[in-house]
């Protein structure tokens, strides 16, 4: 466990303590602040023509767009109206130093009925396309997502010319079913049935019409925001460029087609280089059977009428060519991140790892229910979030090292699984996918490069195939069916942070874990005290969260 910060007990410590605290706090204030103010709450929507309970942010389903500039500080005051517990997470922000932040069960305690919470992040040292999501229960069945789009600061060079716009597409499957029924379904022992339709925007067939004018580039930004299915997205008469990948710039490939896997986040551009038309802009689901399909419509301004293009075809559903694509988006070398040097000088694939992680998937059943699990341990939440029992030192709560380096081979057992890692160790995590279903994975906190992926068992012989050049840096990946996929990770964020896959029926039954970073220093440079403001319950209920 843990060591708490303590007071200093010194004058001349409290000034280096509180000098320090200024340094930290004058960083940040040379960065704008963008406020923002949400009220969640139920509501009805229709998104198939059903009407369903959806989760609402001021109204909104989807909730508000964030935009911002890389380093900005953004303070979101959430107030839940809600009947119920409430979190939101930010998938991709990597809340450097602040865990506190991150907005899961494992780090915050949640919003209660009639309360509310100010998450207070900067959104250090990165560009790109993100979004955000309520983490709790099965709310994210209920909608109350939301696009993040972190832009460049104004001198930093981007490796493509300006748009004439930015559109976001938060695609997904989606659920007649409220989402309480989704979550008693899996409390019962069962698994989700096949969902009902494909969701853009929040809205089914046609209804979103994106409006462009002949001879313009457009930026698209996509994320799957799905709880059970990839999809493919497509656009009748026009290629798309790729451009970014979850903060990183690529390699500016064309494609026809892009498979966007639960969690992901892509950015392509679009010129309108077609007759003036309206154009289909076709989501479908992968490696399904049946396949749902759904539509918006790039408008053309000058548009008469539905194009005289036959519609795009959808992929075949063989995983090589899923595969092949996945393999082929590269990092750019030259381009700049969210700082003027450029991405390629960090030469990854040169640093020796100094510990390799197997993380293997299963189904299984635990007491005669529905499990899922990871190194054969299903994950359950405890009574007090990991964090903030690792902060006040409280036993009982998890046990340290509970998640072992490699798979077990053994049953499935119930445990609150924290695996244990040191600050500044780089890791070697090897993914293994012995179903017959595409897993998709997510780490908090943290980018990783996807060095390599294929069929079969991995071997350490599996290095040799390794890209420790241009792999592309990210923040998740997907595990394609009897196959595997390997990271490197560098630890350079202390904290307590989600592993979980992004099928949400799996992350529910227990194919989570946490990953806890530690520093022997406990020092503020490397971690953010505890939020004044932080919420405490369970066993942590009536305790103080910092005197300065």
């Amino acid at each position: 466990m843990g060591r708490r910060m303590e007071a200093p007990s010194s004058p001349a410590s409290l000034v280096v303590v509180l000098l320090l605290g200024s340094l930290l706090l004058q960083a940040r204030a040379d960065d704008p602040y963008r406020f923002y103010t949400w009220n969640v709450t139920f509501g009805d929507i229709y998104p198939l023509g059903v009407k369903q309970e959806g989760i609402l942010i001021n109204g909104q389903f989807p909730g508000p767009q964030i935009d911002a500039v890389t380093n900005d500080n953004i303070i979101v005051n959430v107030f839940n109206n809600l009947p119920v517990p409430f979190l939101l997470s930010w998938q991709g922000i990597q809340q450097r130093r602040s865990s506190w932040q991150d907005g899961v069960y494992g780090t915050n305690c949640p919003i209660p009925p009639g309360g509310n919470f100010t998450y207070n992040m900067q959104f250090k040292d990165q560009i790109g396309s993100y979004y955000y999501f309520p983490s709790l229960l099965f709310h994210k069945a209920a909608g109350g997502y939301g696009a993040i789009r972190v832009l460049s600061r104004p001198r930093i060079p981007v490796p493509f010319d300006p748009p004439a716009g930015d559109f976001t597409i938060l695609a997904g499957d989606w659920f007649k079913l409220n989402h309480t029924d989704l979550k008693g379904i899996l409390d019962s022992g069962n698994d989700l049935p096949f969902p009902d339709g494909l969701l853009i925007n929040g809205q089914g067939w046609n209804g979103n019409r994106f409006t462009v004018d002949q001879g313009k580039t457009y930026r698209f930004r996509v994320s799957n925001v799905g709880i059970a299915t990839s999809v493919n997205i497509r656009i009748q008469g026009h290629s798309m460029l790729l451009v970014e990948v979850e903060g990183s710039h690529t390699m500016q490939s064309t494609y026809t087609s892009i498979d966007v896997h639960l969690g992901q986040s892509y950015s392509f551009l679009v010129t309108a280089d077609q007759p003036p038309a309206d154009y289909s802009i076709v989501v479908s689901t992968r490696f399904t059977t049946p396949v749902l399909t759904t539509a918006a419509i790039l408008h053309y301004s000058s548009s008469n009428g539905a194009a005289s293009v036959p519609p795009p075809p959808a992929p075949t559903v063989e995983i090589d060519f899923s595969l092949n694509q996945a393999r082929s988006i590269r990092w750019n070398l030259t381009a700049s991140g969210p700082r003027p040097n450029p991405q390629g000088s960090y030469h990854y694939g040169l640093v020796n790892t100094t510990r390799t992680i197997r993380l293997a998937n299963s189904r299984a059943t635990i007491n005669g229910k529905l499990r899922y699990a990871v190194n054969g341990i299903s994950f359950v939440p405890a009574d007090t979030p990991l964090k903030v029992a690792d902060f006040y030192s409280i036993p009982g709560v998890f046990t340290l090292g509970s998640m072992p380096d490699n798979p077990t081979g053994g049953g499935a057992y119930l445990q609150t699984s924290v695996m244990a890692a040191n600050m500044r160790d780089y890791v070697e995590v090897v993914f293994e996918n012995a179903e017959n279903l595409v897993q998709s994975w997510h780490i908090d906190g943290y980018a990783f490069w996807v060095v390599g992926m294929d069929g079969g068992q991995w071997t350490p012989a599996s290095r040799q195939g390794y890209n420790l050049r241009d792999a592309i840096a990210r923040y998740t990946l997907q595990v394609y069916p009897q196959s595997w996929t390997a990271i490197y990770m560098p630890l350079d964020n202390v904290g307590m942070w989600n592993v979980r896959s992004e099928s949400w029926a799996r992350q529910y039954l227990g194919q989570q874990f946490y990953l806890r970073v530690y520093s022997p220093a406990n020092s503020w440079r490397d971690e953010n005290p505890i939020p004044k403001n932080a919420l405490l319950c369970g066993r942590a209920s009536g305790r103080r969260t910092r005197p300065l």
